[in-house]
């Protein structure tokens, strides 16, 4: 008999595995695509010798998750810092630049660097305490006050009806909603703010940083310390019942509630069926690889330095962009997110070849090709892009549900992020990891804290299992 059963290899999978194989519990894992990684997938999707991410690229989380800091996964692998977190470039050439330098990132920006600092100075000297709070659940006790009580009162500006109120330029504003809006969802509100100072907090901590190979290198670290601990991957193995994991004494899901339904609804009462049947979904990506023939000709150099860039403009392009994919459509102007690991890691294309990552926002479950749209606006702040375009290949919302069934609509967040479904992921609950079903709990980013690779949602699960079902306290994670 098996002891634990995981089904799904993403980041929160294979975290709990990792757990539980280190307790010295026998562990196998069910992966149904050819190779572990849900999320942290790299592949040649274009020409060999030029690697994609095929989801997550740059992680703001890899060296603050407590998790992964506990796992020491910043020296299982190489890992590239740039100097510029992210970047948020305006028309005309101007940029609001983070860099991992606080200081610097305050004096560039000007007459706002004063309100900057006093906006996050508070969530970096907390950052411990803000790191807890953010990758736990709402629903328990903060592990301090001074950090989350910030956040809050950062977040109550920033998603409010006075987010404007004190800003003397453009880029400031442009740049507080460039990272608030990788939560995807109209601006402002409180929810995508506090998720915008997490992130943005970090950019100025521990950076944003890239692996080197990358983002199938996490996976990587991660199976090769479940293996060595004794536990066991099965790839291109998809699990349709939870019938078929009988043997085990408890069986973690790394899916979402879409798909915890449909494994394992003729178990679950009929009021636990209908909360994830409530449960809702967030609108979606259309995703674009390039190959290039040189770096993005930036308008602004200082955007070269930055491991992401927004690329959509002023505070007031953000807004639209996102209102009108909440209202189903696609905008012609989107919010492009993207990032040129190439410029970092020589690996990842042939010497005179870039690889260049891009995604933009549109409407759940969309076949719509946003090439072009996404083509215009990195030209729009990079004149000549086009010209250096030797290769593309387009992934639509459509395409990103097929390849990964947490992405439900091609959400890549499993889940919307609101304050709804950050107290209700996916049940109001304290322990929102458990099923009702005896030794079965759902790990995904469908339960808290969520959206972003950080294996915090496998660790709150496995916690549980570990007391519930066998007794056990928490393992040592360092090597």
């Amino acid at each position: 008999m098996t002891d634990v059963a995981v089904v799904g290899s993403g980041p929160n999978g294979l975290a709990a595995a990792v757990l539980f194989a280190r307790a010295g519990l026998s562990v196998e894992v069910f992966e149904a695509q050819s190779e572990p990684g849900g999320g942290t997938r790299t592949r040649q999707s274009i020409l060999p010798d030029h690697w994609h991410d095929i989801c997550s690229a740059v992680h703001p989380m890899a060296f603050a998750s407590p998790f992964f800091k506990e796992f020491e996964l910043g020296s299982r692998l190489d890992w590239v810092v740039p100097e510029v977190s992210y970047a948020h470039p305006l028309d005309h050439g101007r940029a609001a630049l983070a860099y991992l330098d606080f200081e610097r990132t305050v004096a560039e920006l000007g007459q706002d660097g004063s309100r900057y600092a006093r906006l996050i100075s508070p969530l970096i000297k907390h950052s411990e305490t803000v790191m807890k709070t953010a990758l736990g659940s709402l629903l328990r006790v903060p592990a301090g006050i001074t950090g989350p009580l910030n956040l809050g009162l950062g977040a109550l500006w920033q998603g409010g009806p006075c987010w404007n109120a004190g800003f003397a330029t453009a880029e400031l504003p442009a740049m507080l909603s460039g990272v608030a809006a990788h939560s995807v969802g109209k601006l402002p509100n409180f929810v995508s703010a506090a998720a915008g100072l997490v992130l943005g907090h970090l950019a100025h901590t521990t950076g944003w940083p890239i692996p080197v190979g990358g983002s199938r290198r996490i996976a990587e670290a991660l199976v090769a310390d479940l293996q060595a601990h004794g536990g066991r991957v099965h790839t291109g193995q998809e699990i349709t019942s939870l019938a078929e994991l009988s043997p085990a004494r408890a069986i973690f899901l790394d899916v979402s509630p879409q798909s915890l339904l449909a494994i394992a609804g003729d178990r679950l009462p009929q009021n636990y069926q209908n909360a994830l049947r409530r449960f809702r979904y967030n609108n979606a990506a259309c995703k674009v690889d390039f190959i290039l023939s040189e770096p993005v000709p930036w308008q602004n150099p200082g955007l070269a330095l930055a491991g992401s860039v927004h690329a959509v403009g002023s505070r007031a392009d953000t807004v639209r962009a996102e209102a009108e994919v909440a209202r189903g459509v696609h905008p012609e102007r989107p919010y492009v997110l993207l990032s040129q690991p190439s410029q970092f890691d020589a690996s990842r294309a042939p010497a005179g070849h870039h690889v260049l990552w891009s995604y933009c926002h549109v409407p759940a479950g969309s076949d719509r090709d946003m090439t072009e749209q996404i083509t215009a606006q990195i030209e729009r702040f990079a004149p000549g892009f086009r010209d250096t375009v030797l290769h593309s290949k387009v992934t639509t919302a459509a395409e990103l549900a097929s390849y990964n069934a947490n992405y439900v609509g091609g959400d890549f967040g499993s889940g919307t992020v609101d304050l709804r479904q950050l107290l209700a992921r996916p049940v109001f609950s304290a322990q929102p990891w458990k099923t009702p079903i005896p030794g079965v709990y759902l790990c995904s980013a469908s339960t808290p804290p969520g959206l972003g690779v950080h294996g915090m949602s496998g660790m709150h699960a496995a916690r549980l299992g570990l007391k519930e079902v066998f007794g056990l306290a928490m393992p040592t994670l360092k090597s």
